[in-house]
């Protein structure tokens, strides 16, 4: 039996994490039934409960596990006791370098090298890098590079991240983001959902809308800041006008706990509160939410992994570009004419794109299916690299 560590966001806070680990670990499993796999956590019971199938362990980073989220003995354990060490999802920034309660690039960078040292391979698995700003995030992350065998990266942009930072690997391999092959939940727990949070009761289409408590953070550069009360006041503004334009319904769908906040806060200024729902990964499992996404007509979000799910269930993405990587996703799938920078942003352009796409919905589906196609291909036989390197692995 192989230990296989993933290391990855997976607090259960996040349902595009959940999609991340939920997908991975699918994948995995389907090639190779003798592993076990090792996930550190703050949330044990989340992963125990929601992955139970894949009969993962879920480690506790709680505090008096002696750790510090990542930080600490739990991980280093588990880190070392592996025959294989997974790194996930778009951990790899170096904001807040410092701060485990954040940060993981930092903390990875003196911890992998103690695994290289006992020859246990490590693999960036359909990893998205960056973003990286300072000398020492630089450092750290070559230091992460050099240990690992393969970098299977989810985006053009992590390739041009590392040539801009003149880092160099031997083995990177084109692979993309795990959550594309995200499922949707059954038509019966469908149903459930829907009568629980009356959605879809009037028969009209459905805009997703999805905003974000970061705002801008990842993304000003010269020290302006859109601001938290703009931003509201312009998603109120949006939603409103974009029902009385189009006559739909409205759902949010909040992926992130961190967010109800800023939602409930829109939510709250909307004039047309009888046209719109709000639906939660508090509440609701990733799969459940794509079932709801799965029946809108277009998604407006903020959330990478908003964006991400809404496509895997084929609905076209509109967006603001809060992360580089929000960016480098849209690009991949033919959708970057359908995000919006900070330094655009109003309520006439954000609301001429949304209506813009609405109405070429059809067209940029075609535009953007085979691409998505392509996309959870990639994703899937990231799963294929591992086997040369799970030494004496046999089914």
């Amino acid at each position: 039996m192989k230990k296989i560590a993933v290391i990855g966001n997976n607090s259960g806070r996040n349902a595009g994490d959940a999609a991340i680990l939920g997908c991975l670990l699918t994948d995995i499993a389907a090639r190779y039934k003798r592993v076990e796999f090792l996930v550190p956590t703050i949330n044990p019971a989340f992963v125990r409960h929601s992955f139970e199938k894949f009969g993962v362990k879920p480690v506790s980073l709680l505090p008096w596990n002696g750790s510090v989220k990542i930080f600490g003995i739990p991980t280093l354990r588990t880190v070392l006791r592996s025959n294989l060490v997974l790194v996930t999802d778009a951990i790899l920034f170096d904001r807040k370098l410092y701060n485990p309660l954040y940060n993981y690039l930092w903390t990875l960078s003196k911890i992998l090298p103690m695994a290289k040292k006992r020859r246990i391979p490590i693999v960036l698995y359909n990893s998205s890098l960056g973003p990286v700003r300072t000398d020492a995030g630089k450092k750290a992350l070559q230091w992460i590079v050099d240990c690992a065998d393969a970098l299977i990266l989810r985006d053009q942009a992590s390739v041009e991240l590392l040539e801009k930072l003149n880092l160099t690997h031997p083995n990177i391999i084109e692979g993309a983001d795990c959550a594309l092959n995200a499922e949707a939940s059954g038509e019966k727990r469908f149903e459930e959902v829907k009568r629980s949070e009356r959605l879809f009761e009037t028969g009209k289409s459905v805009i997703g809308f999805n905003v974000n408590s970061y705002v801008d953070a990842f993304v000003k550069g010269d020290g302006s800041a859109f601001g938290r009360d703009n931003l509201v006041e312009l998603y109120a503004e949006t939603v409103d006008r974009v029902i009385a334009a189009l006559d739909v319904d409205v759902i949010f769908v909040e992926t992130q706990h961190m967010d109800m906040g800023i939602a409930s806060q829109v939510l709250q200024r909307v004039k047309t509160k009888e046209r719109i729902r709000l639906v939660t990964n508090k509440k609701y499992s990733y799969q459940d939410i794509c079932a709801i996404l799965k029946r809108m007509e277009l998604f407006v979000g903020m959330r990478t992994h908003s964006l991400i799910l809404s496509s895997a269930m084929g609905v076209v993405p509109v967006g603001i570009n809060t992360y580089p990587k929000n960016r480098g996703f849209m690009r991949t799938i033919g959708m970057q004419d359908n995000l919006i920078d900070f330094s655009d942003l109003s309520l006439e352009k954000y609301l001429e794109l949304i209506v813009r796409s609405y109405e070429n919905r059809d067209a940029l589906k075609n535009k953007m299916v085979p691409l998505l196609v392509k996309e959870k291909a990639k994703a899937r036989a990231a799963a294929h690299h591992l086997r040369s390197l799970l030494r004496g692995y046999t089914n």
